[in-house]
């Protein structure tokens, strides 16, 4: 099992926000700021870990014709484990992300991994692959919410100890100091200006990669 290629997958090469483009409907709605997009990406990245490890564990024992409504059914359980843990211990982040958290049982990104990895892999490699791909999610919504919070209204990590505890209080900065914002950046239209952007810096980057790389190949041959 190549664990270098798992990670380089569920950080870059397979992103499930910026190559896959799938689970848009709650990176675009709860990004208004980094600290909400930061709370659902550690939700996501634990319910993709508990569910691929809970289906590689019992891929044996479900048959191909139900594997769908099976999975469906054990990511449901642990969503709703992970949506009373969030409402008993972080209560105030609980009440800001609100429908969207029982809504990571529809996300295409959990069920993708467990059809595409964890019902075709051992435990371990599927614990890899759902801590990586949701890392990967984490930082394409706090990547995408940064934006829209400094260029909505000047800050960054706003309200961290409120939503996420004392604990995250050293995350919250004022980027601009008396900045009035861009009402924009942090309603819905600005959401989607700011994912097109990113997707199109991902495109570039890889292009340039894939350019340097047939450089260099041509040079060895040549040579």
């Amino acid at each position: 099992m190549n664990y270098r290629q798992i990670i380089s997958e569920g950080l870059w090469g397979n992103n499930v926000v910026l190559a896959q483009n799938i689970a848009l409907c709650p990176l675009l709605a709860v990004t208004s700021t980094a600290t909400n997009g930061l709370g659902m990406g550690l939700a996501t990245t634990a319910v993709l870990i508990a569910s691929n490890v809970a289906i590689s564990l019992v891929r044996s024992f479900i048959p191909s014709e139900v594997r769908i409504p099976a999975f469906i059914v054990l990511i449901a359980t642990i969503v709703t484990l992970v949506d009373m843990g969030m409402n008993a211990y972080i209560h105030e982040l609980y009440k800001v992300l609100g429908l969207f958290i029982p809504l990571i049982v529809v996300n295409c990104a959990v069920l993708a991994r467990a059809e595409s990895f964890a019902s075709q892999n051992p435990v371990f490699p599927s614990a890899v692959d759902g801590l990586f791909m949701g890392i990967g999610f984490t930082l394409g919504l706090v990547l995408l919410g940064g934006i829209r919070e400094i260029i909505g209204s000047g800050t960054l990590f706003s309200g961290a100890s409120l939503l996420l505890g004392q604990n995250f209080a050293f995350l919250e900065m004022t980027i601009i100091p008396h900045y009035k914002g861009v009402l924009l950046m942090i309603l819905p239209p600005g959401g989607f200006v700011a994912m097109g952007f990113l997707i199109v810096g991902k495109r570039l980057l890889d292009n340039r990669a894939k350019q340097k790389a047939a450089a260099i190949s041509s040079e060895t041959v040549a040579a």
